[in-house]
């Protein structure tokens, strides 16, 4: 569709021309955005003889194809966390490149995050919902509902969307509840990508695998199937899971500000 071979977008990818989507088993996907993305990277490559950081530079300076202009309202009915940001995004009257500037995510990965609730790393999303006075846990629906009682059955669990890493996250007690109660699920190699820091204070328990946690950039913690953690949220917190299989973990926010 793009009229390039597949190692031309492996190169574009790691030119960092391209962000394409990944399933949990690392299959790229390519939406319409992204494709008439790669056709004018060809046009400039081809047509103008540009190198990728004169091609990165000129797309900076595009507007974003979803620039709110002429574009159809939200459907009132669809809860996906990319259509929540969109319309939170709308009524405090800031645009694509407004929140990018805000919080360094890029215009296209938030453009694509806002329609297909796929895309971003776990502290971008953080860092999203921070500027637009929310939390993760209102985006993905999970403060619906005026608390008190909650039975979830086992393997009932909501879910957020999967971030670009393979971070999985089950909501284990719904509602507006002074806990967030959470089953995180990380794929080989998936982490937070990068550190972050809110109010209130955290608690881990060990499931499966195998997690570090760095605090304050220089604090290292390992833990293992059957470790417990504490710490408070406002240091700031990266993780990963360093174990060759999947992690599994229980993951307990108070209050509810994550």
């Amino acid at each position: 569709m793009a009229g390039v071979s597949p190692s031309t977008l492996r190169l574009w990818e790691s030119q960092e021309l391209i962000q394409p989507l990944r399933t949990e088993t690392g299959q790229r996907l390519y939406d319409r955005a992204l494709v008439d993305r790669l056709k004018h990277i060809a046009w400039l490559r081809s047509e103008k003889g540009l190198n990728p950081a004169a091609i990165r530079e000129t797309l900076r300076d595009l507007p974003e194809a979803d620039d709110d202009a002429g574009e159809a309202e939200d459907d009132a009915s669809d809860i996906r966390p990319g259509t929540r940001m969109r319309r939170l995004r709308r009524e405090a009257s800031k645009t694509l490149e407004t929140v990018a500037q805000a919080t360094g995510v890029s215009i296209s990965q938030l453009s694509t995050f806002e329609r297909t609730s796929q895309g971003l790393s776990f502290t971008a999303l953080h860092e999203v919902a921070r500027h637009l006075g929310t939390t993760l846990a209102s985006l993905s629906g999970q403060e619906e509902g005026r608390g008190g009682e909650s039975l979830i059955r086992e393997g009932k669990w909501a879910s957020w969307p999967t971030t670009s890493s393979g971070v999985a996250v089950q909501v284990l007690a719904e509602g507006r509840n002074m806990m967030e109660c959470n089953r995180f699920q990380l794929a080989p190699g998936a982490s937070s990508e990068g550190a972050y820091q809110h109010e209130g204070e955290e608690f881990i328990h060990m499931l499966s695998g195998s997690l570090e946690i760095i605090l304050d950039g220089d604090q290292f913690f390992e833990l293992h199937a059957g470790d417990s953690f504490y710490f408070e949220s406002r240091r700031p917190h990266s993780w990963r899971n360093i174990s060759s299989g999947e992690t599994v973990l229980i993951w307990i926010n108070t209050p509810a500000t994550f």
